[in-house]
């Protein structure tokens, strides 16, 4: 992992599988299998690697509990309902089926793996390779990130980066030189002066008793003038020349992080060249964008703190960890870790793959070694550095659309578990199972629209799409859950009018109100009926509250009641209305099932309540045929809605030798009686109506009311069965 190579002397220990440029040396294995230095690299990977968390903790945490929180919900929904507030068994097993439904966790379910696979795949897309959830999650909370100086923020090749002159020799010459003697040396420098010299198109000179000086350089006589080139111990020592002269600009090179090569006769010091690894174009940018990203950056490497800081400089970073040995990364790593840093190691080579699994998140960069990339849970495909920024980002970006989806995954239930145990009933807001199962199809198809959000994502670039969808999101669906429970109750009640009861049951329904006395008032131009009962036939089912009555106790039909709940009058049975028709207060005590009779529209009382209401008129009723008909009294009480059809004179009408009473006939009603042939238009005659000779004055205009059904006719009109 060095960027140049390190002597080595006897007694020195060194490392399998690293590589010897020059020459040859005998070596003792001291460690074999599991005790050697690969072996113990790769058995800290490991271990660092099992002690991660999953990224599903906190939706594990919520599974845990929602499946069985949900039935039990379910469960207490029946239970209120059925034996408490006494609904009938088939309202309080919908509302236990729509619990079931529209909290069926399938938005839950989808909420972290949608956003995984789309972050990924974008990922994937700019050349980010993120093994899985964990890594991710992790990358969105760094704040500290390590990058290992050697290949990862340099280049990993050394290359010249200065040429200096000192006598009579033009630069070009030196370098000629240098790369002649250089071209037969096998170190990292002498290729990279080589290299320099070719890249330059510059002619070498042929070298003559060619030596290499281990640990200090190499020697060769070049057109009959014996050259060096070296280090300082090559100059001062092995030649005997003073550098005073040439130190200062040597120092100078050497504080930047460069090894300056030194050319020199055996008489004086003609040159200097300067090798350093030099930083990568994208490390400076790659930097100053994490920073914007409120991480703070650090640099490990093994070399001197002067040349460490040098690179350091040049690339903006601050926090430098110099001389630190390959197998103290990972304490470092483990160090900031302590002091309650979030951090990310940024490696290519074997010696970093300890610190990469020790980091909370590992960034191994794809140019590395196979064991570096094992160890990182993020792979930067294109050895890139802004690429670093963007995994960062996505994984920022990626996390939230988690934790969004989270949110609507709750948000969702939180919403429709209460519509669907009918909680708000008395706002008109109720679920069918069906339409629950709708209801939570969209709540997942929102949670992963959301997630493919993700596919906007662009480097360096804020998607506010993805940032204002969700809020448009939230809002249009809460409208649109609402409405829909709205059109729910609506088709509901629609569904609830159509029932109809058996013949028994509707032949029992008539004879109850025909037995009993009838009396009508309004509230607003809408017409209330209201008849007086001492008990109720044990086939006419109650749907919630009691089938008993005591005094100021009133048992309301069914579409009355979803009236009285839609308008907000009433919610449930056990509800008081105060001022109700002459009385102080009265108690709902309960709502029937729908019949699809007239007995939908009563209001039911007993004789007591009855005699004490204020009432605008009085209610006839007969059967015809097993059908129930209605005859409103009219006596200076025409209803408002009628004020212009209807004229205050109802003397009988004298034909011949018979006399007739004018009826009036609701536009419903009408129909009917024309469809039969009763009659077919205004003026036609009916003898023995009930035992009355009428004549139709006048079809009524449609209210849409129960007014629609009834006959209008004097106190004369007398029934007779």
């Amino acid at each position: 992992g060095e960027s140049l190579p390190v002597e080595k002397n006897v007694g020195d220990k060194v490392v399998g599988a690293t590589i010897n440029k020059t020459g040859s040396f005998e070596f003792e294995v001291t460690h074999v299998g599991s005790e050697t230095v690969l072996a113990q690299i790769i058995r800290v990977v490991e271990e660092a690697q099992g002690s991660k968390a999953p990224i599903q903790g906190f939706a594990d945490r919520i599974s845990a509990w929602f499946v069985p929180a949900v039935i039990a919900l379910a469960i207490l929904t029946f239970v209120v309902w059925y034996f408490f507030l006494g609904a009938s068994l088939t309202f309080a097993l919908m509302a236990f089926t729509a619990v079931i439904v529209i909290a069926c966790p399938c938005a839950l379910g989808l909420a972290t793996p949608t956003s995984l696979m789309v972050g990924t795949g974008k990922g994937a897309e700019h050349g980010i390779l993120i093994k899985g959830g964990e890594p991710l999650e992790a990358a969105c909370h760094i704040d500290a990130v390590i990058f290992d100086k050697t290949g990862t923020l340099t280049k990993g090749k050394p290359e010249v980066t200065d040429v200096l002159s000192f006598n009579s020799l033009d630069e070009e010459e030196v370098v000629a030189i240098a790369a002649s003697l250089e071209k037969l040396s096998e170190h990292p420098l002498a290729e990279a002066i080589y290299n320099y010299a070719q890249e330059g198109s510059i002619a070498l000179e042929e070298v003559t008793n060619f030596k290499a000086i281990p640990g200090h350089g190499v020697e060769g006589i070049i057109n009959q003038t014996q050259y060096y080139i070296g280090n300082r111990k090559l100059i001062t020592s092995d030649l005997g020349l003073s550098i005073d002269k040439v130190n200062r600009k040597l120092m100078k090179l050497e504080e930047q992080g460069k090894t300056a090569m030194i050319l020199a006769t055996k008489e004086a010091i003609v040159g200097a060249i300067a090798v350093a690894d030099t930083v990568k174009e994208t490390s400076l940018n790659a930097v100053n964008q994490l920073k914007k990203l409120g991480i703070d950056v650090y640099m490990i490497t093994g070399d001197n703190e002067r040349t460490a800081r040098a690179i350091a400089a040049q690339v903006g970073i601050t926090n430098v960890l110099a001389e630190v040995l390959p197998e103290d990364k990972a304490n470092e790593v483990k160090k900031l870790q302590d002091a309650g840093k979030k951090v990310a190691m940024v490696g290519d080579g074997i010696n970093d793959a300890p610190a990469l699994a020790q980091a909370n998140v590992g960034i191994a960069m794809g140019s590395g070694t196979d064991v570096a990339m094992e160890a990182g849970g993020i792979i930067i495909m294109k050895d890139n550095l802004n690429d670093v920024v963007t995994a960062f980002q996505l994984a920022r970006e990626t996390m939230s659309k988690i934790k969004q989806n989270m949110f609507f995954a709750l948000f969702y239930n939180v919403i429709g578990i209460p519509i669907a145990a009918r909680v708000f009933m008395s706002f008109g807001l109720v679920l069918k199972p069906e339409l629950a199962g709708l209801a939570m199809a969209m709540s997942s198809i929102s949670v992963v629209g959301n997630s493919l959000l993700l596919r906007f994502f662009r480097p360096g670039k804020r998607n506010y799409l993805s940032i204002i969808a969700p809020l448009i999101m939230v809002i249009v669906f809460t409208i649109g859950f609402i409405q829909f429970a709205k059109f729910s109750s609506s088709m509901e009640n629609q569904e609830m009018k159509k029932v109809t009861v058996s013949a028994v049951a509707a032949n029992k329904i008539n004879n109850l109100i025909t037995t009993g006395e009838s009396k009508i008032n309004f509230a607003e131009s809408n017409p209330k009926l209201f008849l007086s009962i001492n008990t109720l036939d044990s086939d006419i089912k109650i749907k919630e509250g009691k089938n008993t009555l005591a005094n100021n106790e009133v048992i309301i039909g069914y579409n009355e009641a979803m009236m009285m709940i839609e308008e907000k009058l009433i919610s449930k049975p056990g509800d008081k209305l105060k001022n109700f028709f002459g009385l102080p207060e009265v108690t709902i005590v309960g709502i029937l099932e729908p019949t699809g009779t007239m007995l939908d529209n009563y209001h039911l009382v007993n004789v007591n309540t009855f005699e004490r209401l204020n009432t605008m008129a009085s209610v006839k009723t007969a059967l015809a045929e097993k059908d129930l008909k209605l005859f409103y009294v009219l006596n200076n009480n025409t209803p408002a809605q009628f004020k212009n059809q209807i004229p205050t004179d109802l003397s009988e009408i004298v034909l011949g030798n018979k006399k007739f009473l004018p009826i009036y006939i609701g536009s419903a009603e009408a129909k009917m009686m024309m469809k039969e042939k009763l009659f077919s238009k205004i003026g036609d005659t009916i003898e023995n109506l009930f035992g009355n000779n009428v004549m139709v004055a006048g079809i009524l205009p449609e209210t849409n009311t129960s007014l629609d059904v009834m006959h209008f006719v004097n106190n004369q009109f007398k029934i007779k069965k």
